[in-house]
């Protein structure tokens, strides 16, 4: 799979503070990516770059094969965390003139905004102003604004922030739909269950650096603690170079040494009793998170 983003030691400054430093990132075409971080990581000056909004004073970009050109902008889609909508205009409007703005005819763009209107469910709501919508409508009129010239890449920031259980599940049904149409999605969020369902790779970023990059499933084994749970038919008590550390009824959670492979619990177990279900635990990604953060 070819990249359709390359960031190439990227460092940016602002007075005598390093915000980036030596940057470097691959972003798959038609992968999810999570860009991970603390407030105040870099991680939003890095979307801002990318968006062509400021520039960095060293490095290179590569976009589609192709050295970074004010062209490519409008391949990509952009929901920021901030939310910048007219609340004065109406819906109808306000959606129409944003995608005029982003190259598409006025005719084409009625067309597609009917398409998404009675796709998210926002029949009635042409003649409404942004001000008599909640939070959460507002967001939705402004990811049909993100998503309406059809990007290549798509940049979003929080973008479940304001949505309630019900419609953040139509807007992540929406971006997995967008994935599977070969559509490249960088996810930056706190909430790392988001990050754990959606994302093929992640970058986390701290105090301006990358300190941690690689495929999801990948970096939970790089931090694997060789725990096992295992439920068996016959109680057991002891299992040679691996500690019970737990028991609930005949549910056991083991913990091997660095060197143990789940098939080596396997073999041991085996003999003893009949394996009913059998999982090695990897840490989830907030786990690595924090751990990565106190670190450093």
């Amino acid at each position: 799979m070819s990249n359709i983003l390359e960031l190439n030691k990227i460092t940016k400054n602002y007075g005598d503070s390093t915000i980036l430093r030596q940057v470097s990132l691959d972003i798959k075409k038609g992968s999810a990516f999570g860009l991970l971080g603390p407030n105040g990581a870099g991680k939003t000056t890095l979307i801002r770059i990318i968006n062509q909004i400021t520039a960095p004073d060293s490095g290179q970009i590569i976009f589609n094969g192709e050295a970074f050109k004010r062209e490519h902008i409008a391949q990509i889609g952009y929901l920021p965390e901030e939310r910048g909508l007219y609340r004065g205009m109406k819906v109808g409007d306000q959606s129409l003139y944003l995608a005029q703005l982003k190259g598409l005819s006025r005719k084409e763009a009625i067309e597609r905004l009917k398409y998404w209107f009675k796709k998210l469910e926002m029949k009635g709501w042409w003649d409404k102003k942004i001000d008599e919508l909640s939070k959460g409508m507002a967001q939705k009129v402004q990811f049909i604004s993100t998503v309406i010239h059809e990007p290549k890449l798509l940049i979003l920031d929080e973008p479940f922030t304001g949505f309630d259980p019900i419609n953040a599940n139509i807007i992540k049904n929406e971006i997995l739909e967008l994935k599977k149409k070969n559509t490249t999605i960088i996810f930056s969020t706190h909430r790392m269950e988001s990050i754990e369902e959606l994302c093929d790779d992640i970058a986390l970023i701290n105090k301006g650096e990358c300190i941690l990059k690689g495929k999801l499933n990948e970096v939970k084994k790089q931090f694997k603690e060789n725990l096992f749970e295992v439920k068996t038919k016959d109680e057991i008590s002891k299992v040679e170079g691996f500690e019970i550390l737990n028991k609930k009824e005949n549910t056991y959670l083991i913990k091997g040494n660095d060197s143990s492979v789940p098939n080596q619990l396997l073999q041991l177990l085996i003999p003893q009793t009949e394996i009913i279900s059998f999982n090695e635990l990897l840490p989830s990604i907030n786990d690595i998170f924090i751990r990565k953060i106190k670190e450093q």
